[in-house]
């Protein structure tokens, strides 16, 4: 008996236990599929896709295509999707070139409906990215950053942990950690802090955060000197390393004050 009835899942394909594949979805050979994973009718999983343990791809969603980047030569390159995340209907995730050889969706992601992940980018854990948010190439996003629905960033542009950036956004500089930001040009509005409570931060790390930013963005100081108080002013912990280190290696600059 046919393991996928009317599903065109290549014979080379590695599929886990317990995985569904439906009726009209298309796994190509160079797949592998870990367990108890869905893919809906009309998903398509392409070469180079490696998907984690209990991934759903709802249907209209491609995997793994090739980067729209003329650059692209063919090379051997892959699309890795960690465990337990969400692609909605019509992703689109394109797999990596000579750059990073790798296109990277990391555990308990979700995708929603539309989104386009280019060639490059590295989407850490807990991830949330909504309706119609197109993410150029080279990007990088790290755990738990939230980008509201019909937003756009261009290549090479990173964006902090526990972020929130608001629906519409046009991303053109980096976006520091803990921070929220809107408006046009993208503006820093405070820090996350409704985000930063519902994940265990502690009131007291959660107001120091505050606290570096008002010397960042409130204080109207350059960003060198900005960051010389705060060493001054902060004793070294993690989240006050994670926003130092963050903004002295945003070569392309980051969002403006309000």
């Amino acid at each position: 008996m046919e393991r996928f009835p009317n599903a065109n899942v290549h014979a080379l394909a590695k599929i886990g236990e317990g995985t569904v594949i439906e009726p009209f979805a298309t796994v190509q050979a160079d797949v592998e599929i870990g367990e108890n994973c869905w893919i809906a009718p009309n998903a398509v999983i392409m070469n180079g896709a490696r998907l984690g343990n209990n991934v759903q791809i709802h249907s209209g969603a491609v995997i793994s295509g090739d980067p729209q980047d003329l650059k692209f030569e063919g090379e051997d390159s892959k699309t890795i999707i960690g465990h337990n995340t969400i692609i909605r209907e019509c992703v689109t995730v394109n797999k990596g070139t000579k750059d990073r050889m790798a296109t990277k969706i990391g555990d308990n992601c979700l995708l929603m409906s539309y989104v386009h992940v280019a060639h490059d980018t590295f989407i850490g854990n807990n991830v949330i990215v909504a309706v119609d948010v197109a993410l150029a190439g080279h990007m990088d996003i790290e755990d738990f950053a939230i980008i509201e629905g019909i937003s756009g960033a261009q290549q090479f542009i990173k964006i902090g942990g526990h972020c929130f950036i608001a629906a519409g956004s046009l991303i053109r500089k980096n976006v520091p950690p803990y921070i929220k930001c809107a408006r046009e040009p993208l503006t820093y509005t405070g820090i996350n802090r409704i985000g930063l409570q519902r994940r265990g931060f502690a009131d007291e790390v959660i107001n120091e955060i505050d606290q570096i930013y008002r010397v960042l963005y409130i204080r109207n100081k350059n960003i060198g000197k900005a960051l010389t108080e705060i060493e001054k002013e902060f004793k070294p912990s993690q989240h006050r390393d994670h926003i130092l280190n963050f903004i002295k290696n945003s070569e392309n600059g980051i969002v403006k004050a309000p």
